[in-house]
């Protein structure tokens, strides 16, 4: 996985309408630090264009001679409601008219009971969990929600893993008040339109089976997944870390590793975690370092003293991440291939990566299959 550090976001909602651990489904929504806006007026108009676009998706007509709708009312509505979408709770139905036309890329309903159907049916298959990053009102008649979803598909041995990311238009009626329309969007496909072969792919690409093992990892959230990269923002966590010799190099593992194998001022066995990051803070990828995290509960005050001159303790703050993961062994012409990969798409999406880079490395590669590695 290569891991790029962003220094300027272009995900705060224009103009009137954040990118999004370990991933927490708040009542109320996640309030981030915020993000920097458009440096340049063409990204400016750029993101104003998407903004009326979403608009024009809505199925509302948004301009009718009278209205019931407290949209302002709706908005609060949603910020309560949604994170209940899939827990026992459940979402209120009541604020939906019976005909509600849902859409997203692979699934269509026309009635609010066709809509809660489905989302019994993703509950039971998937287990999932949803997390609302903001609401805005979008049109006189239109709510916008960012949200990300993450779901295990229970039914394949290997559970894995599948992660959404997207935005939700909900027309209002008018004349009731009430829903009548929910059309989703997905930032890893460009093609939303019912039925998206290409919004399938995405879900059977996520079916594949992966092995990481089970320890503890640095928490994070996932803020948007695209097609080439995410999005995560990091909570801080502690590392060892020595010098190393080249990004996909394994100079100082056994200096960390001794660390927390007890090569310590207290002799203390301190729990093995995931992942091993190496570290790189130039443009050439040359000034190397590598680490291990800590667990979580540690405090660093407390953490015995390291034995050798070249070992140290370091927390890292955390903070918004930008992350490329691939299969495979890591060798160094791959990570440099895949850390220019991921800064390519970053700087095509409008953003401006940090030097240097993160890799991480999941799996040991003397016990796993290369071809299952993450």
């Amino acid at each position: 996985m290569a891991n790029t550090q962003l220094s300027h976001h272009v995900f705060r909602p224009i103009p009137s309408v954040r990118l999004s651990g370990h991933r927490r489904s708040p009542t109320k929504p996640t309030r981030l630090p915020p993000l920097q806006i458009f440096k340049n007026k063409s990204l400016a108009l750029k993101a104003r264009r998407n903004s009326k676009w979403a608009i024009a998706l809505s199925l509302v007509d948004q301009s009718p001679p009278k209205s019931t709708a407290n949209v302002e009312r709706l908005v609060g509505f949603l910020y309560d409601d949604l994170p209940h979408l899939f827990d026992d709770q459940g979402i209120d139905r009541t604020a939906y008219d019976e005909r509600v036309k849902f859409r997203d890329p692979i699934t269509k309903h026309d009635t609010v009971s066709g809509y809660l159907f489905n989302i019994t049916l993703l509950k039971e298959l998937f287990r999932p969990e949803f997390q609302l990053h903001w609401v805005k009102q979008t049109g006189p008649y239109e709510i916008t929600t960012r949200w990300t979803m993450i779901m295990k598909f229970i039914l394949l041995p290997w559970k894995p893993e599948l992660v959404f990311t997207g935005t939700s238009v909900m027309g209002i009626n008018p004349k009731t008040g009430k829903f009548c329309s929910h059309l989703d969007f997905w930032d890893s496909i460009k093609n939303n339109d019912y039925f998206s072969l290409e919004g399938l792919w995405d879900v059977l690409k996520q079916l594949r089976i992966y092995k990481t093992p089970d320890l503890e990892t640095p928490r994070y959230q996932i803020l948007k997944r695209t097609a080439n990269y995410e999005v995560r923002s990091y909570s801080p966590f502690l590392v060892v870390e020595a010098k190393g010799d080249k990004l996909a190099g394994s100079t100082g593992f056994n200096d960390v590793t001794g660390y927390i194998f007890g090569k310590n001022s207290k002799s203390e066995k301190i729990p093995m975690t995931t992942p091993v990051f190496t570290q790189a803070y130039d443009t050439e990828l040359s000034k190397v370092s590598i680490q291990i995290v800590l667990p979580l509960e540690k405090d660093i005050s407390s953490l015995p003293d390291p034995n050798q001159e070249t070992i140290s303790l370091r927390k890292v703050e955390g903070g918004i991440a930008a992350v490329l993961k691939f299969s495979g062994r890591a060798t160094e012409d791959t990570v440099q291939e895949k850390e220019k990969a991921l800064r390519s798409s970053l700087i095509n999406d409008g953003l401006k990566p940090k030097t240097g880079c993160l890799l991480a490395r999941y799996n040991d590669p003397g016990r796993t299959w290369s071809f299952v590695m993450v």
